[in-house]
């Protein structure tokens, strides 16, 4: 105990020097350089000295799950964070008046959008992901974490990413790519951190007891591999000086936008897509307590994924500088996406064959089956989108934003909410969640705010296009912008409504997950190395 003491304390010390660093203004990147190093191998040494001398006497035949539990609390309290902030700005958008100088005039929208993508994205669904995979591999390998306490330097060292990265977008140092606005320092952090976080996934895949590698371990390497490669050749810049923050990259023009989509694409696909199939190849049937409806099927869905999903950015640059022919690829290959996509959901909803009446009473797999919904439909929302003509109608409108957060909250977040309410009886030996009421009420604030959500971009993003291409007998535009932005007035309040009573399911739950861990009965712990789950 006085180990886990001694981590929190270190990261929270690390946390607070870095945000500190970071009001230095232009010291402030220097600073965050060299702290981020030290951090590194104090961290580093530290793991290895202070939590290594328990793991000598900690039983060997046992799931290292104490990174797991570190993990599913930063998951939900980065959760709340960032639908907070995603909220907020939305009625920033509503009501400008909200966009005033205070706080030293880093709160405007301008700032915190990305500081919400990123929260939401790379804090919340990031921290989903990590804790998940090593909770899953250890489960479907009967093998302990590799690494020994490596893993707990890829939980701190992640967290400090996310605290490098947002402090910068407060302060203005980003490179301004969309998904990857964090400056060349932070960039070779995470890189240290994700080599880190891979060498203990395959690590503990090659030391595995079970002879075959289930499916969702496949899923979650595809994305950690992937992501990897992305975020290195995206964010390949040279640094304008080792005092500054700023950073000149290798790419420029529609070169650096060709770049820039092919890894914003992929990490939806990859990140957000085969990170969280991962996610629903375990958990669901675990739930449902039935096996995946064809496993056949879950091989054939995750080749094609991953050797289609990777050609489908392009079609985010029609009727730019990008030629046609590339353009055009993106577009057939996010056409063809809707079979895998399709496939993968088929098999996830037809898992529970047997187990429907589970509906009615377990408002968990209730959860996990909307998401798997959002899934399908958020998959073929977007190659319809791609498709050409569907593009000039709907690009640079908010028809976008809809699309992006009924996958992104629909799919990404219930099936982690899923996951959070699977893992923590487990992880902490309780009999059971707290209460299946709240859980119900999470799940209906989540899916109505949703709806509403995605619904109100929808009617302005189609209204919005729609204006844009309005013309009179001369062949005059007939709408200025500021005529779009009045019209669109209420169906932006009634998004902001929708994204309070989301937040408002996630802290039920969060406050559900915590009464679990206090109040529900306790059971023998279940924690020893068994055949692969």
């Amino acid at each position: 105990m006085v180990n886990y003491i001694k981590l929190i304390a270190l990261g929270l010390v690390t946390l607070l020097a870095l945000i500190a660093a970071n009001y230095a203004r232009d010291v402030a990147y220097l600073v965050n350089a060299v702290t981020v190093a030290l951090a590194a191998a104090v961290a580093f040494l530290f793991v290895l000295r202070g939590t290594g001398e328990a793991s000598k006497t900690a039983p060997q035949n046992e799931y290292l799950d104490g990174v797991v539990r570190a993990g599913v609390i930063a998951t939900a309290l980065w959760g709340v964070v960032g639908f907070l902030a995603g909220t907020f700005i939305a009625f920033q958008l509503a009501f400008p008046e909200l966009n005033f100088d205070w706080a030293f005039g880093y709160m405007n929208f301008g700032k915190l959008r990305p500081l919400h993508t990123s929260a939401v994205i790379f804090a919340f669904g990031g921290n989903a992901l990590i804790a998940t995979s090593f909770y899953v591999v250890q489960r479907t390998s009967a093998a302990r974490l590799w690494g020994g306490n490596l893993a707990w330097f890829v939980f701190w060292g992640y967290q400090l990413f996310i605290v490098l990265a947002a402090t910068g977008y407060i302060l203005g140092a980003t490179q301004s790519k969309e998904y990857a606005e964090p400056e060349w320092y932070v960039d070779l952090w995470l890189t240290i951190v994700w080599v880190a976080y891979l060498a203990v996934f395959v690590g503990t895949i090659v030391k595995r007891k079970e002879p075959h590698i289930y499916v969702a371990n496949w899923f979650y390497l595809s994305f950690i591999i992937t992501v990897a490669m992305l975020h290195l050749m995206n964010n390949l810049s040279i640094p304008v000086s080792v005092f500054g923050s700023k950073s000149v990259q290798v790419f420029a023009g529609v070169q650096d936008a060709m770049t820039q989509w092919w890894y914003g694409h992929n990490a939806v696909g990859f990140f957000l897509t085969a990170g969280f199939l991962g996610m629903m190849y375990y958990f669901v049937p675990k739930q449902a307590e039935r096996p995946v409806y064809s496993y056949k099927l879950s091989i054939i869905h995750f080749w094609a994924l991953i050797f289609i999903y990777i050609w489908a950015g392009p079609h985010h640059l029609h009727y730019t500088a990008l030629p046609d022919w590339a353009s055009t690829l993106g577009m057939v290959f996010s056409v063809v996406l809707w079979m895998p996509s399709w496939g993968g959901m088929i098999n996830g909803l037809m898992t529970l064959s047997g187990a429907w009446d589970k509906l009615r009473t377990d408002p968990i797999i209730r959860m996990m089956v909307i998401s798997i919904g959002f899934y399908g439909m958020s998959t073929f929302e977007g190659p319809m989108m791609s498709i050409r003509a569907v593009n000039s109608l709907s690009h640079y409108t908010d028809w976008t934003i809809g699309h992006v957060h009924s996958g992104a909250l629909g799919w990404n977040g219930m099936i982690t909410f899923g996951a959070l309410y699977f893992l923590v009886p487990k992880l902490w030996n309780r009999e059971r969640i707290y209460s299946l009421s709240l859980v119900s009420w999470h799940f209906w604030l989540a899916t109505i705010g949703i709806i509403l959500y995605a619904a109100s971009m929808w009617v302005t993003g189609i209204m919005e296009g729609l204006m844009w291409r309005e013309v009179d007998a001369n062949g005059f535009l007939v709408n200025s912008f500021a005529d779009t932005v009045a019209a669109k007035f209420p169906m932006y309040v009634v998004r902001g409504t929708g994204g309070i009573m989301f937040l408002l399911g996630a802290i039920i739950m969060c406050y559900n997950l915590f009464m679990t861990v206090k109040k529900s009965p306790a059971v023998e712990a279940k924690n020893h190395l068994v055949p692969a789950e």
